[in-house]
C-alpha cells in the first residue's frame, strides 16, 4: 500500500505579485488575475479564497488545491477597565503572541508584536523571560494591525490612528520582516496608513538603527533607553554590553542624518534605580546627543523580576528638570495594568506550542 505524502501548502501572502501572475499564467489563467488577488490579499484583508468574489469559481478552487492565507486568529481577548484591549493571537503554527488596543482621547494605538517571545532578557521586561521561538512574518504583523483596528471600530466605533512596534520582541532582529510589514501597512496597493503614523521600538542595535537610515525609513523610532550610563544600563538590558551608549549615540547621529527624524526615548523611572536628579542630569547630556524626545513611562510590575515604580514625587521632579533644560517631555501612565497588557507586561500566560 503506497503512503500518501501530504505536502504542505505556501502561503500565498509570501509570493510577490509578479510571481502570482507568474504562477497564473503557468495555470492556464490569466496574468491580470495577480493584481485582483494582491488587492484581496492586502487591501481587503481576505483571509480565505472564497470572500474573491470577482475571481471564477474554477480560480478560486485552483487557489485552494496550492495556496493557503496562513492568517493568525484571536484566541482570546480581555479588556481593561480603562478600555485597554489585550489579544492573545494565535498563529498557524499553533504558537501564541499578545497584541494591544489602547485608547485614548486623541488617538487609538495598536502595540503589535514583531517575534514569538525574545532573545534580548532585558530584566525588568516579561517577555525577556520567554525564549525566543521564532521572528514573525510579515502577514503575520499585518494581521495584527487589521485585527486591532476592527477592535477599535467595534468598541470605540474609531478607526485606529498610531502603530507602535513595542509588543513581543526586538523589530531590528527581524529586520526584513518588519519593513515588509510596514510597507503592507502603508502603500496605497495596502492599509494607506501614514507611516509618520507608526513608531519602531529598539532595545538598541547599533547597526540595524544605521541601516534604518541607509533605507531612508519614513517611520519614527524609539530607543528602549532607561539609563543614561552604561554601568546602570548593562544591569537592566544585557543587549548594552554590546551596543554601547557611546555606540547608539553615533548610531542615531547617522539615522537622524538620513531622515530628519527626531528620536524618541523611552524611559522607565524605577525606584532608587535611575530616578535621580543625577540619573536626570545624565538623560539631558544623552538627549543634547541627537535632536530627541523623552517618554517618561511609568514602571509596571512582574512577577519575574523586584523593581518598582518610582514615587510620584520624583517622577515629577525628575520631569520637571528636564523640562527646565529644554527637554521635549511626555510623561506616559501605564494603561491595561489589570490584564498585564502594559508596557513589559507582555508573556503569554497560555502556553505557547
Amino acid at each position: 500500500m503506497t503512503e500518501t505524502i501530504s505536502i504542505p501548502k505556501q502561503d500565498i501572502r509570501k509570493l510577490t505579485v509578479a510571481q502570482i501572475k507568474d504562477w497564473l499564467t503557468q495555470h492556464g489563467e490569466q496574468g491580470f488575475r495577480a493584481k485582483q488577488i494582491a488587492e484581496w490579499l492586502w487591501k481587503k484583508s481576505a483571509t480565505s479564497f472564497d470572500e474573491m468574489s470577482n475571481l471564477s469559481l474554477k480560480t478560486r478552487e485552483l487557489l485552494s488545491e496550492h495556496f493557503d492565507i496562513k492568517a493568525i486568529t484571536n484566541a482570546k481577548s480581555q479588556k481593561s477597565n480603562d478600555g485597554t484591549v489585550k489579544s492573545a493571537f494565535k498563529l498557524y503554527d499553533g504558537h501564541l503572541i499578545e497584541g494591544v488596543l489602547i485608547p485614548a482621547d486623541d488617538r487609538m494605538t495598536a502595540c503589535v508584536s514583531s517575534q514569538v517571545g525574545c532573545s534580548l532578557t532585558c530584566k525588568f521586561c516579561a517577555t525577556g523571560y520567554m525564549d525566543r521561538k521564532r521572528n514573525l512574518d510579515a502577514a503575520e504583523m499585518y494581521d495584527q494591525v487589521v485585527a486591532i483596528d476592527r477592535q477599535a471600530k467595534e468598541n470605540f466605533n474609531v478607526a485606529l490612528t498610531n502603530i507602535v512596534y513595542m509588543g513581543m520582541g526586538e523589530p531590528l532582529l527581524n529586520y526584513a520582516n518588519v519593513l515588509e510589514s510596514v510597507e503592507k501597512i502603508t502603500s496605497p496597493d495596502g492599509l494607506g496608513m501614514s507611516p509618520k503614523r507608526i513608531t519602531v521600538s529598539t532595545a538598541g542595535i547599533a547597526k540595524m538603527i544605521k541601516k534604518l537610515g541607509d533605507d531612508e525609513v519614513k517611520f519614527n523610532l524609539a530607543l528602549s533607553l532607561h539609563a543614561a550610563n552604561d554601568l546602570k544600563r548593562n544591569q537592566i538590558m544585557p543587549i548594552n554590553e554590546s551596543n554601547s551608549l557611546e555606540n547608539l549615540a553615533e548610531a542615531l547621529q547617522y539615522f537622524y542624518r538620513k531622515t530628519k527624524n527626531r528620536i524618541t526615548f523611552e524611559y522607565i523611572v524605577f525606584h532608587n534605580f535611575n530616578d535621580t536628579l543625577q540619573d536626570a542630569k545624565e538623560l539631558w547630556e544623552f538627549t543634547k546627543k541627537v535632536p530627541a524626545k523623552v517618554n517618561i513611562i511609568e514602571y509596571n510590575p512582574i512577577a519575574e523580576a523586584d523593581f518598582k515604580n518610582t514615587g510620584v514625587d520624583k517622577l515629577e521632579q525628575f520631569a520637571r528638570f528636564l523640562e527646565s533644560k529644554g527637554v521635549i517631555v511626555n510623561v506616559r501612565r501605564s494603561r491595561g495594568k489589570d490584564i498585564d497588557a502594559a508596557c513589559g507586561q507582555l508573556a503569554n500566560r497560555e502556553k505557547n506550542a
